[in-house]
């Protein structure tokens, strides 16, 4: 389990949070995507989490360790950032050397056996793949590394939609069968919903929620309702948690906290010419919950 208590980072003195006073639960056995708005924080907070950073205050548990400057931790997880640096001479071959030495359970074999199904020459000089081709590599070094924690930062990022679906066949299949606890960085929440168990939402530095999926997408509902007339519209929003409210032509499109048998309740006493709830998006829960923290940019350019 990794256990984030009150984490707070900054670069310079004086200057803004990049993080401040994150707290989460990671339980093992979960696929954990971290979504944010840009420069929210997550490549930060997996830096920190992985031992690269020292917050300035706070601390990450792994396993009940802290994780900075523990060797012991830090041989059982294995940390992808989203730019992998690779030596200018340096092959698949020497890669898998290099993490064989710092993860005493990488499986040579296993990586040599998807590079070859993945038509990745071992002697070929990794500065002559292709983007896509190094985010292949470098996502294949940490399913053969035998940690129990792989965190990856932007996973799915210059991966054709093909390899994007087997990279996530993978890790599901390494948590099942391994038993790994992969955390997940991404702007890809199309993607992150497909395979994660919870999601956290970072803004500002802070968190903004994190829960279970499904728990998340159960608080809040999206609702279409076409109403009789403007006066029975006004009371039902009044009577409402509204998130976010839009209109296209006669049919108003409700964001709303809420369970969803009390919101269809209110929304029916008012016996409306239609309406229906449904199923929000992950991309819609972020877009409703950064609104509702003052991150909304619709009329940017009005």
């Amino acid at each position: 389990m990794i256990e984030i208590k009150n984490v707070t980072k900054h670069f310079s003195e004086g200057s803004v949070a990049a993080l401040s006073d994150v707290s989460l639960t990671i339980e093992d056995g979960d696929i954990f995507g971290l979504i944010g708005t840009n420069g929210a924080g997550k490549s930060t907070l997996l830096r920190i989490m992985s031992g690269v950073l020292k917050p300035d205050s706070g601390e990450v548990l792994i396993d009940g360790e802290n994780v900075f400057e523990n060797d012991n931790v830090k041989r059982n997880l294995c940390f992808i950032p989203d730019n992998v640096y690779f030596a200018p001479n340096e092959t698949p071959k020497s890669a898998a050397e290099l993490f064989e030495a710092v993860h005493p359970a990488f499986d040579k074999k296993r990586l040599f056996l998807l590079l070859q199904k993945l038509s990745l020459d071992p002697e070929r000089r990794i500065n002559t793949f292709s983007k896509g081709m190094k985010r292949q590599l470098s996502i294949l070094l940490a399913l053969c590394a035998g940690t129990k924690y792989i965190f990856f930062d932007e996973t799915f990022d210059g991966l054709d939609p093909v390899m994007r679906q087997t990279v996530k066949g993978a890790i599901v299949s390494d948590v099942c069968d391994e038993k790994i606890c992969p955390v997940i960085a991404s702007h890809n929440m199309r993607e992150l919903e497909d395979i994660s168990g919870s999601v956290g939402l970072l803004h500002k530095g802070g968190v903004l929620l994190s829960n279970s999926l499904d728990d998340m997408k159960l608080s809040v509902q999206k609702v279409q309702v076409v109403m009789k007339n403007k006066e029975d519209l006004e009371n039902l929003l009044s009577e409402l948690d509204i998130v976010s409210k839009d209109t296209m032509g006669s049919v108003n499109i409700l964001i709303v906290r809420g369970s969803h048998d009390d919101i269809m309740s209110k929304v029916n006493s008012y016996a409306p010419v239609f309406a229906e709830s449904v199923p929000l998006t992950l991309e819609e829960v972020f877009i409703s919950e950064t609104g509702a923290g003052g991150y909304d940019l619709k009329d940017l350019f009005v």
